[in-house]
């Protein structure tokens, strides 16, 4: 390692060296499954990330064809973009790196020509690849973003090599760091010595050097559970996590799995670690679900009553497809909403964001004001054409909503009125007292739903359900993560159809959320006649 490689200061402050013998980390072939099909199976760096995230991807990946795959969503594609832009900043640290010569795909030759620059000593090495033939018909193929050479001793001299795996990420995430082990495990083969560390290279100049003591058993079990389920003759079963899975090229498939089954991972609030639960009580289909005892689930981890209650109701809601009211436990029952939970004016004032987070600005906000007086509704939409104008959009933000100090501001979650108090703060638009009392004027209709009702819906995202209160959006497939991409766009070309369309989104947002107040409003007016008015104080 020489004086100038970015590496050695990051040991110096503070990062060490491993030196424990191979033979305490080497796992052994008969470690691995053994394979029955006549199938050789390249298991690589980028597979077992992705298994680790979702093991029925990786088997999707290796067994089936990927024209059948979905298209890179524009956002995704933004990823790989910054993905690959990060990917050179770090390596302007690298002087003088050499490249092994070899046609995409083709690794053979590929590790072919990277042992001989690890022969011929060469300082840095970027995009490299290791071949290690694990098991039979098993090549595990590592391609670490850069090789650097270190002192010590390897099957070519007195030198040897550590990998350096360069992620976007800010923090070194269990799975990069498995990864990043899965390198020095291959390298430690091909070089006949394990390397002094394993590094991840992430955002801000960050390197992180990964406990390869620590990180090993479980990376031993990953790639075991990996080619265990590679090999299986079915793929692993589908699981819906939306966060997860919307950016997926194999979401749609899964989707329509799932749905064709009415899989439980389409209900809200059942996650992977509460459904291996519900498996194990054999409640693994909507009915099952939805006539299940609250005290059944309730003591099983992860559950409590609140969430065995709230999956039940969620699980009779879709299987009757129809919205039920939540309502606290005891005998004087009410509805969880009061009419100041979810107050009406003669001017109400509807409000959304949008922000780019690649420039840290907050650029647009979105207020639908809405005149019952008058019957009117008008959209103002208080842009930040540049980042650096984030404050003036601010400004007129503040400027309008004074206007009309009586009215209630919605909002869809919290993100709003969190916004709205670190940029008043920011830019000291108001003092104290006055941010309070605008504050005490933001109503979070997320917050008044998921209090108030369950829904036969897959999420509590305002798409979800102000399309299941029958609300559509102009522009079917705009999002979030497209509005990012459009801003982004706008700010590259100057092209003002990219504006437009954050605009119509950004509107229908607002739209959407007037949408579901309204229908919330109808269906609590029913409960609210029914109850004694002393009963009708603001909820907890």
């Amino acid at each position: 390692m020489s004086a100038s490689d970015p590496l050695l200061h990051h040991m110096m402050a503070g990062g060490g060296t491993l030196n424990l013998p191979a033979e305490s980390r080497r796992l052994s072939a008969h470690e691995l499954p053994v394979l029955s099909e006549p199938k050789t199976y390249w298991v690589t760096d980028f597979l077992l990330l992705q298994y680790q995230r979702c093991s029925r991807r990786a088997y999707l990946d290796t067994h089936r064809d990927r024209a059948e795959a979905d298209s890179p969503s524009d956002y995704l594609q933004k990823i790989k973009q910054d993905s690959a832009e990060h990917r050179l900043a770090v390596l302007e640290d690298y002087t003088g790196f050499q490249r092994p010569d070899y046609a995409q795909g083709d690794w053979r030759t590929g590790a072919q020509a990277t042992a001989a620059l690890m022969a011929a000593g060469a300082e840095y090495i970027v995009g490299g690849v290791l071949i290690e033939a694990t098991a039979p018909d098993v090549y595990l193929v590592s391609r670490p973003d850069i090789l650097v050479k270190q002192g010590g001793w390897s099957l070519w001299g007195d030198w040897q090599y550590a990998p350096v795996d360069i992620k976007l990420g800010k923090k070194p995430k269990l799975d990069y760091q498995i990864v990043a082990t899965y390198h020095a495990y291959v390298l430690a083969h091909i070089q006949g010595n394990w390397p002094h560390e394993s590094w991840l290279a992430l955002r801000d100049g960050r390197y992180h050097s990964v406990d390869l003591d620590q990180q090993l058993p479980k990376f031993g079990a990953m790639l075991h559970a990996c080619l265990s389920d590679l090999r299986s003759p079915v793929a692993p079963e589908v699981f819906i996590a939306h966060s997860r899975c919307d950016l997926c090229h194999w979401f749609s498939q899964c989707y329509q799995a799932a749905s064709e089954t009415a899989h439980l991972s389409l209900l809200p609030g059942v996650t992977p670690a509460r459904y291996t639960h519900l498996k194990a009580q054999n409640l693994t289909t909507l009915p099952d679900l939805a006539q299940a005892s609250p005290k059944q689930l309730a003591y099983l981890p992860g559950f409590g009553d609140t969430v065995a209650e709230k999956l039940i109701h969620q699980a009779q809601a879709t299987l009757y497809d129809q919205a039920i009211a939540r309502t606290p436990r005891g005998a004087d029952a009410t509805f969880m909403l009061s009419p100041q939970d979810l107050p009406s004016a003669e001017v109400e004032l509807y409000f959304d964001i949008e922000a780019a987070p690649d420039v840290d600005a907050i650029y647009l906000h979105g207020v639908l004001v809405v005149d019952h007086r008058q019957q009117t509704e008008q959209f103002h939409a208080l842009l930040a054409e540049s980042p650096e104008h984030e404050q003036d959009a601010w400004e007129q933000f503040l400027d309008l909503v004074l206007q009309y100090p009586q009215a209630p501001i919605y909002h869809f979650c919290p993100y709003e009125a969190q916004t709205a108090r670190k940029l008043t703060q920011h830019y000291h638009c108001l003092g104290p007292a006055d941010l309070q009392r605008l504050l005490r004027r933001f109503v979070d209709i997320h917050w008044c739903v998921t209090e108030a009702v369950t829904l036969p819906v897959e999420s509590y995202a305002l798409k979800h359900i102000a399309r299941w209160m029958g609300f559509e959006w102009r522009d079917s497939e705009a999002n979030g993560a497209q509005s990012i991409c459009w801003y982004n766009d706008w700010l590259t070309t100057g092209d003002r159809t990219h504006l437009d369309a954050i605009l119509r989104y950004n509107e229908d947002d607002c739209r959407a959320t007037y949408h579901v107040k309204q229908w919330l409003t109808e269906f609590a007016q029913s409960h609210w006649q029914a109850t004694p008015m002393s009963d009708l104080t603001v909820s907890a």
